[in-house]
């Protein structure tokens, strides 16, 4: 992708996402994740304007005046972005690929956090990690973060790794059995490089389609020091085939092809199952380690399961 569209792309989004943030996330935001950063200071008496879920029922009740709680910043609020580029995220059967909806979420968050003056990082990986990018604060460096995505995502479907002989001897026999570094996914050695990096508690959002192994361990580590969130990316033809008939599709991060018959019903209900087995296990094994997981369908609303997602993480710190 030359660098005029990248910029053209980057703009699209901040224009889609400009809305939501301004009129909705903003104050989600604040809510989900403030509570992290700050500590409580005094109790003072309530002032108007002053939002009355701060109120101390108990000194109130004691005084019969109205008092609220009064905290301060511990310190600033730090939001990690780890992007899966791998060459899954390049698939889409609608109007984005998966790595489309990756950026414009990666967007969401990016201007969430500039709005409130926080600091934001990205971290894109694949089958090794591509790019660490520290975080900083600022619209400049959010739409960097944002075009980062974009451009990176574009180099995992047009610039494959260079091949060694033997694979390239492999290949021509038609045996692709081993997977290029641009083309695999590896959420756990993404995940330790993280943890080498960045020492102070941030908040960390783990975005990707999850077609990987053996990666639980390692976010339950990364949680255990950090507020780690899982987004699940999936398209709806990962989920649901159609009745299309004969149909031959390729695995983009192993090269394994396949022709299945897509008018068989017995196998579009095995897909079905197969597609709702895979969220729900995602889902159960990361809810035991006290993880979060956001699921995004790369057809529908970015926005909105992020509303939801902070919302149910407002409801959760208030109880």
């Amino acid at each position: 992708m030359l660098p005029q569209e990248i910029m053209r792309r980057v703009r699209e989004i901040q224009l889609r996402t400009g809305k939501p943030v301004a009129d909705v996330l903003a104050g989600e935001y604040v809510s989900a994740f403030r509570g992290s950063g700050i500590e409580f200071d005094e109790v003072r008496p309530y002032s108007p304007g002053d939002d009355i879920r701060s109120i101390d029922w108990n000194v109130t009740a004691r005084t019969g005046e109205p008092y609220v709680k009064r905290y301060v910043e511990e310190r600033q609020l730090t939001l990690m972005l780890m992007a899966d580029v791998s060459a899954s995220q390049d698939f889409g059967s609608h109007t984005r690929s998966k790595r489309e909806s990756v950026a414009e979420l990666c967007a969401l968050l990016a201007f969430s956090a500039t709005h409130n003056d926080d600091k934001v990082g990205l971290l894109l990986f694949h089958g090794e990690v591509e790019q660490y990018i520290p975080p900083r604060k600022g619209q400049r460096h959010a739409l960097r973060v944002v075009r980062e995505v974009l451009s990176h995502g574009e180099e995992v479907h047009s610039s494959p790794a260079p091949r060694t002989r033997f694979r390239d001897w492999v290949a021509g026999l038609g045996r692709r059995r081993f997977r290029a570094a641009r083309q695999s996914t590896h959420i756990h050695r993404a995940i330790q490089y993280f943890l080498s990096v960045h020492k102070r508690k941030c908040v960390v959002f783990v975005v990707s389609d999850f077609i990987d192994q053996g990666f639980e361990t390692a976010l339950r580590s990364a949680h255990r020091q950090h507020d780690v969130i899982g987004v699940l990316i999936t398209d709806p033809r990962e989920l649901a085939i159609p009745n299309i008939g004969l149909v031959s599709l390729e695995d983009p991060e192993t090269g394994e092809r396949r022709v299945i018959d897509a008018g068989s019903k017995q196998f579009r209900e095995q897909v079905i199952q197969s597609g709702e087995a895979r969220i729900k296990g995602l889902r159960t094994r990361l809810a035991a380690s006290g993880i979060d997981l956001i699921h995004i369908d790369a057809s529908g609303s970015v926005v909105e399961p992020l509303v939801h997602f902070f919302r149910n993480r407002e409801k959760r710190a208030r109880r």
